[in-house]
């Protein structure tokens, strides 16, 4: 799946610091007092927040709305899953719920055929334990990485939105998300947005916060972040 950020919205306007979880609001801290460019970011839009501008919904169910969303624009998105939610009980998709359902039950929400099958092989690889969500949180990284990406349709551009998303880690730099390659471009005064190899090592300066540069790429390319909102 190539990775994709929807464009135009305007930055979003100062966030309560009492929203931020006090991880986030020290780790930015921190990178502003030794990133110029970080703090001038803080001090005119505030503290990074990685919520969404929702309440974060169980780990399967973020994983198909990630599905749903890829490729297209946020209403059309949303109204496709919006659709296939309603064939769940209190619009809460399940493993199980999922594979009782028909395929052309999924197809007539408004999915495609190869979004419906990803959607499905996420549910059998949860079911039968190959994907195991229940301890997914606790797990590093990169395995994190490599058992999301077991799943067709996920590749790790959607594994790295669902580890900063959806379980809050701090040090995620997404080379291959245009928005921050685009966004660090603009920061940083370059003449040329990095290639994904380039901006590998322009991130390490960032670290063991590198998410939060991350999200102030994405403001600075004035982009909606990447759930389509």
């Amino acid at each position: 799946m190539a990775p994709r950020t929807t464009h135009a919205r305007t930055p979003n306007a100062r966030i309560p610091k009492a929203r931020i979880p006090k991880a986030l609001l020290e780790a930015t801290a921190t990178l502003a007092a030794e990133d110029a460019v970080i703090r001038s970011m803080m001090d005119r839009i505030g503290p990074p927040d990685l919520r969404r501008g929702r309440p974060r919904s169980e780990h399967f169910a973020e994983l198909v709305r990630a599905i749903a969303y890829q490729q297209l624009a946020g209403k059309a998105a949303a109204a496709i899953h919006g659709r296939f939610v309603a064939l769940f009980p209190d619009a809460t998709p399940t493993p199980e719920a999922v594979l009782a359902l028909q395929v052309d039950q999924l197809r007539a929400a408004g999915l495609s055929a190869s979004k419906t099958a990803s959607i499905r092989d996420l549910a059998e690889k949860v079911v039968d334990g190959t994907v195991e969500l229940d301890r997914i949180a606790r797990l590093p990284d990169e395995e994190v990485i490599r058992e999301l990406v077991l799943v067709r349709g996920i590749g790790r551009w959607t594994a790295e939105m669902f580890l900063i998303f959806q379980l809050g880690r701090l040090d995620v730099w997404p080379v291959d998300d245009f928005g921050v390659r685009k966004g660090y471009g603009i920061l940083y005064g370059l003449e040329e947005m990095p290639k994904p190899k380039a901006l590998v090592p322009l991130g390490d300066r960032f670290r063991p916060y590198r998410t939060v540069a991350a999200w102030y790429c994405w403001r600075a390319n004035d982009t909606v972040l990447p759930d389509g909102r």
